[in-house]
């Protein structure tokens, strides 16, 4: 299976509109971050995670010609006001979009038009919106392989992680559930929310998401949805070896 950073950064996007501080300003394309998504390619699955603001420029970038199945961690702006540009993905096949109760609901709210009785002019992504609880899970591979979905905090909201195989990806969060923790057991690669150094009140910190990948006992961890705060750079170098800040196009096999 091979996954694929498609955004790293957090919800203003790096650089952040306005700002001149060292990271903004920075020549380095590693500290360029769109808002987080990943994009998942199994031997005949094409899985895409959160519609990230900047979709389109994502799946232009790397060349991504079919969506399978699509996954929301939460329906936060950064995270789906990509949806819209499903359309040339949905064209031919609808695509299922997969989320708790809480994000389901709000993205039939905010995106009524998707499957209410609006004109087809201008065109619309043809979407099948399915409901997953804490116990669903999503068989692909010939039911060879699971989707989990990972019960996770971002504040008081409750918003899923997933894991694939022996991977899991788990953003916008600051609490993890002994539950969640259990399912985390044998994993080989944890993808994980590290905002920024100073501690947040719905995120995790940088140190905090280093304790999460210890816990985990994963072979290796992947630093997302950081903010300008972080030098890429600077923080590689501060970070263990098996721990590495992701980077928007980085590409890894698990």
């Amino acid at each position: 299976m091979h996954l694929t950073f498609l955004g790293t950064g957090t919800s203003h996007g790096i650089p952040v509109i306005g700002c001149n501080c060292d990271v903004c300003t920075s020549d380095n394309p590693k500290n360029k971050r769109t808002r987080a998504s990943v994009w998942i390619e199994t031997d005949h699955t094409s899985i895409l995670i959160d519609t990230a603001t900047e979709f389109r420029l994502q799946a232009v970038r790397e060349g991504i010609n079919k969506i399978d199945l699509v996954l929301l961690t939460h329906s936060h702006a950064d995270h789906i006001h990509g949806m819209d540009d499903l359309r040339p993905l949905s064209k031919d096949k609808p695509i299922p979009v997969y989320g708790n109760f809480f994000t389901i609901k709000d993205i039939k709210k905010r995106f009524s038009y998707i499957t209410g009785d609006s004109q087809l002019g201008g065109g619309k992504p043809r979407l099948i919106f399915t409901e997953l609880s804490e116990t669903d899970t999503i068989k692909i591979e010939n039911g060879t392989t699971e989707i989990k979905p990972l019960p996770v905090k971002h504040g008081s909201l409750d918003v899923f992680g997933y894991r694939i195989g022996t991977l899991a990806y788990i953003t916008d969060c600051n609490f993890i559930p002994d539950k969640t923790m259990e399912d985390l057991k044998g994993l080989d690669t944890l993808i994980i929310d590290a905002l920024r150094f100073k501690p947040h009140p719905t995120h995790f910190c940088v140190e905090e998401a280093l304790e999460i990948i210890e816990k985990t006992k994963c072979r290796r961890g992947f630093l997302t949805h950081m903010c300008h705060n972080l030098d890429h750079e600077k923080l590689e170098k501060m970070l263990p070896d098996h721990v590495k800040p992701s980077f928007d196009s980085l590409k890894i096999d698990f």
